[in-house]
């Protein structure tokens, strides 16, 4: 990484081209190192202890070629309780320390709460040989930068009035009687985007992972002409009222410009629901980065600039510029922390970024979304990362799909608006949504044009990514997006990548250099970059993808080492390298090892060979649906609607013949005197043929409902007070649909009962004769509707504050099921019971009274509750077909584990999956897609009539393994789609 070329970014964060090292020679005694940051043209900021007793100071600063160039310095300002100093740059700025011009100021903060924070300075432990001396007297020494991250809290150190930061300690101590930290004094502090403090001294008794820093807000403190010389020399704001507090909440509460308009409630809506999806977008993807450890130790340095394909519009229409006025290119390069200055340079705000798989992509669409939101003002549109790969422009509008889209992740934006359609809808309409468009290139060729003439019907703002072939085809055939500059990620160096892998990986110490496992490696691609082993190895590791997986197969304990990729007998090209990194992945983040104390592991324990094959099961489905998106309730979709029809009329049929046969039995013992023998036939019997009958009629009910597409979740819960006048206006029609399915289905079972079952002997008398015959239809059918209805009118959209994991959605729509069984129980139930318990005269050998009344009551209600609810929810909602095929079927046949979305989560966790919004997906499509071909290929060579290693099918081969086809999606379109090892995207992340 060359730290001089951030030195741009401004006031937004740590700039690495204005880090000093801070060389001081004292009067008497030994001179000292420290750190220091360039807070403006002519200052540097430091610790005063690092300066005092100075006879001179050296500053020493990062160049543009990587190296170092030294400046004198000299004292201004100093205080030592505050162990704070100011240094002056001597002689004339413009010319002395690299990117003098155009020094912005820095930005000053305090805080309020634990937050997380950063320092780059030049600890001791960072000491490291350089070269021999030109007598031979051996080498000299030098200390390198270090770029410490953790957390800060302003409740320890109360005495002192320090911060303590918290981070990673160092390896080793090599001399116990000095601190490793020793030379890090005086590097500021930064905590998003502003300085909070600047780091002082080290208390061996908190250990190696705790140093302490002079905060900010202490400062005001000082005498007033103390502190107004601070604040003229480095920018301090003039009062402690002035001075932000952090952390900053999201988004910034910032007052309306003037009064409520008239329709000032809808106002509030969109606010209210403008805020609370800013809120969650950032706290999804803040999460989601910590979970992959995108930054750790350091970001890769992922750089781009304008593309040079002639892929873009003209400059004019970019910067909307008047007619007739010169439009000169503007300039985009730039790096991953760089983005959203970039995009906000594009008058249009219409940003096209182009990589290979695995360049950065993702990475830079999250880096994107999170910074912007960090600095996002009232009124500015909320950036939403939408996967375009399930859009199918040719059925679907844009607005549509985003809506859809933000419906399915953020559920409360389901939540009806004032002023007609959901909230998603309507914060669309007021253009209050930014769309960050990932993956054009997941979308079909032969939609491309669609997806253009979609666009650029449009100019609203975007974010848009896709790789450079699909990109450029699309605009040969169908013409540029409109306004819309393009730039392209460029592939890494060894220099980009190689402490990242250096720092990961096992350290290795011969002699007493500090090496790596890495070291035999990065030097055949520093000294031998044209020999075919390193050149193979460049360019495999020449995204963040490849190198952030290398760094996991090769970083723990592995008999294998990274030298092995070198030799070309074993892989013979980048793509055999990216193919063996690929495979080796899964074993390595699937270690067997058990992890915590005791018997119970913190972590569950998945054998690596059956994870593989069930990631393989779920990557395959996702193939045959062609999305990337990997949800709960389209799981066992890619099953033949014929065999779901078949697994949820069976579910059907055992819950309600089980319940009918059991519930039959103490009827019959109590009512009757036949004996339990009769009670046993005859509850077998009914059972069986009251199970057969409505196992058919579901199983029928959900292929017909289904059509051969998922069901959607449900976005609803069920409350007695909430409900709103669209739920409300289900009710009629769900009331109708209850009976016109309740009374035919009853009709059925009273013939089945006085036709089929009595002919064979098992007739209790208990049927009511032929007023029970007219009347238990009626009761069906009314009591279905009566439940279908009032369950439309408990229907309340689900709340503001509801969560939107998978895990979570899952869980609404499996409280909606329960209930519905309760209220089956109730509605069918308590009639019964009523009506048998008060009705005068014996009922077989049961008087009126309580007994006869709970007992029909149960019995009814039971069979209620499993007939009409679950098979209500087997057939018509997402859970059940869920229950149905993931947790019963799919379990059984052995393509997925028992316990699916524990599974799911703890993918998630180790990095394998990544979570957007109710919704998993793979990393990284290229993962994806390698699981899917390994997977297909394990299923062919145990299929009958396979093709063998040693009789492959050729590409008019008979062999059973699919090749390119057309493959319904959960749109229930088709596509086309080619298997191949390069057919991934960057729908994850790539390091």
């Amino acid at each position: 990484m060359n730290p001089a070329d951030s030195r741009a970014f401004g006031p937004a964060g740590l700039d690495p081209g204005r880090v000093v090292q801070v060389l001081t020679t004292c009067r008497a005694g030994p001179g000292r190192r420290g750190s220091g940051y360039r807070v403006s043209g002519h200052a540097v900021l430091t610790a005063a202890h690092v300066v005092s007793d100075a006879a001179s100071v050296r500053l020493r600063f990062f160049t543009e070629d990587g190296g170092t160039t030294e400046v004198p310095g000299e004292p201004v300002w100093a205080d030592a309780a505050m162990d704070v100093a100011v240094l002056r740059i001597a002689g004339d700025a413009s010319t002395g320390p690299p990117g003098a011009a155009g020094i912005t100021p820095v930005r000053f903060a305090g805080i309020t709460r634990p937050v997380e924070c950063e320092a780059l300075g030049f600890p001791r432990f960072r000491l490291r040989p350089d070269r021999e001396s030109a007598d031979g007297d051996g080498p000299t020494w030098y200390r390198d930068s270090h770029h410490a991250r953790g957390t800060t809290t302003p409740l320890s150190y109360l005495r002192a009035g320090s911060l303590e930061i918290t981070v990673e300690p160092p390896e080793y101590d090599p001399e116990p009687g000095r601190s490793p930290w020793e030379g890090m004094s005086g590097a500021a502090v930064w905590s998003g985007g502003y300085v909070i403090g600047v780091v002082s001294e080290h208390h061996r008794f908190d250990g190696l992972g705790r140093f302490a820093a002079s905060q900010v807000k202490r400062w005001y403190r000082l005498a007033p002409d103390r502190l107004d010389a601070l604040s003229a020399l480095i920018g301090l704001p003039a009062g402690a009222d002035r001075l932000t507090e952090l952390p900053l909440p999201l988004p910034p509460p910032r007052p309306p410009d003037g009064p409520e308009p008239a329709h000032a409630p809808e106002v509030r809506e969109v606010r209210e629901a403008v805020g609370k999806l800013a809120h969650d977008v950032y706290e999804q993807w803040h999460r989601e980065g910590e979970r992959r450890r995108a930054g750790d130790p350091f970001p890769l340095a992922v750089r781009f600039d304008c593309t040079e394909r002639n892929v873009f519009d003209h400059w004019a229409n970019i910067r909307r510029v008047p007619s007739g006025t010169p439009a000169e290119p503007l300039p985009l390069d730039g790096r991953l922390d760089r983005i959203v200055d970039v995009y906000a340079s594009v008058p249009s705000r219409r940003l096209v970024v182009l990589g290979e798989a695995g360049s950065g992509k993702t990475i830079l669409t999250l880096r994107f979304v999170l910074d912007r939101l960090r600095a996002r003002a009232a009124g500015d549109r909320v950036p939403v990362i939408f996967g375009l790969g399930s859009w199918d422009p040719v059925t679907t509008s844009l607005d549509d799909w985003l809506c859809a889209q933000l419906v399915r992740d953020y559920p409360f934006l389901a939540a009806p608006a004032d002023s007609g359609g959901n909230l998603a809808g309507l914060l669309l309409d007021e253009d209050r949504i930014l769309p960050v468009l990932d993956g054009f290139d997941e979308i079909a060729s032969g939609l491309h044009g669609a997806a253009f003439r979609a666009l650029n019907r449009t100019t609203a703002p975007l974010l848009f990514t896709s790789r450079p072939t699909e990109f450029s085809a699309a605009v040969k055939k169908n013409g540029v997006l409109r306004e819309a500059a393009v730039i392209e990620l460029a592939d890494l160096t060894v220099d980009d990548y190689a402490d990242y892998l250096h720092r990961g990986s096992r350290p290795v110490r011969d002699g007493g250099a500090d090496s790596s496992v890495w070291e035999p490696v990065l030097s055949a691609l520093r000294q031998e970059p044209r020999s075919p082993g390193a050149a193979n190895v460049a360019a495999a590791l020449a995204t963040p993808l490849m190198v952030g997986l290398a760094r996991t197969v090769y970083g723990g304990a592995t008999e294998h080492k990274p030298s092995d990729l070198l030799k070309t007998k074993d892989f013979g090209s980048p793509e055999a390298v990216q193919d063996h990194l690929l495979s080796a992945f899964l074993p390595a983040v699937y270690d067997p090892t058990p992890t915590g104390r005791g018997t119970r592991p913190r972590r569950r324990r998945y054998h690596p060979e059956r994870a593989q094959r069930w990631l393989g099961h779920l990557a395959t489905h996702l193939h045959d649906l062609g999305t990337r998106d990997l949800a709960w309730w389209e799981m066992g979709t890619t099953m033949r609607l014929a065999t779901r029809m078949l697994v949820v009329g069976l579910l059907a049929a055992l819950a309600f013949g089980v319940t009918t046969g059991i519930g039959n039995v103490p009827v019959d013992l109590v009512a009757t005197d036949l004996g339990i023998g009769f009670a046993l036939g005859r509850g077998v019997m009914v059972g069986l043929l009251h199970g057969l009958l409505v196992g058919l009629v579901f199983g029928f009910v959900y292929g017909v409902v289904s059509g051969g597409a998922p069901r959607e979740p449900s976005r609803v819960r069920i409350q007695i007070f909430g409900g709103t006048r669209q739920t409300r206006d289900k009710v009629v029609p769900r009331a109708l649909l209850g009976v016109g399915f309740g009374i035919p289905v009853a009709v059925v079972l009273v013939l089945l009962d006085r036709f089929v079952v009595a002919p064979l002997g098992f007739d209790d008398g208990l049927d009511g004769g032929l007023v029970g015959a007219l009347l238990f239809p009626v009761e069906v059918g009314l009591g279905a509707g009566l439940v279908l209805g009032l369950m439309a009118w408990l229907e309340a959209p689900v709340e503001i504050g509801s969560a939107v994991s998978a895990a979570d959605l899952l869980s609404t729509n499996r409280r909606n099921v329960i209930v519905h069984m309760l209220v089956w129980m109730l509605v069918i139930g308590v009639p019964a019971g009523l009506g048998f318990g008060l009705v005068p005269g014996p009922v077989g050998g049961l008087m009126p009274g309580p007994v006869r009344g709970l007992l029909a009551g149960l019995v009814f209600g039971i069979e209620a509750a499993f007939g009409g609810g679950l098979g209500y929810g087997l057939a018509f909602t997402a859970w059940g077909q869920w229950v149905a095929l993931a947790r019963m079927w799919l379990p059984l046949t052995g393509r997925l584990p028992w316990a699916v979305i524990a599974f799911l989560d703890d993918a998630h966790q180790r990095g394998v999956l990544r979570r957007a919004g109710a919704v998993y997906q793979f990393r990284h499509a290229r993962l994806q897609d390698h699981l899917a071909q390994v997977s297909r290929a394990h299923h062919c060579s145990h299929r009958p009539g396979a093709p063998g290693p040693a009789d492959p099918a050729g590409p008019t081969g008979t062999g059973n393994c699919p090749r390119s086809q057309e493959r319904p999606d959960s749109g229930n379109t088709c596509r086309t789609h080619t298997d191949g090892p390069h057919s991934g995207t960057t729908h994850g992340g790539a390091t």
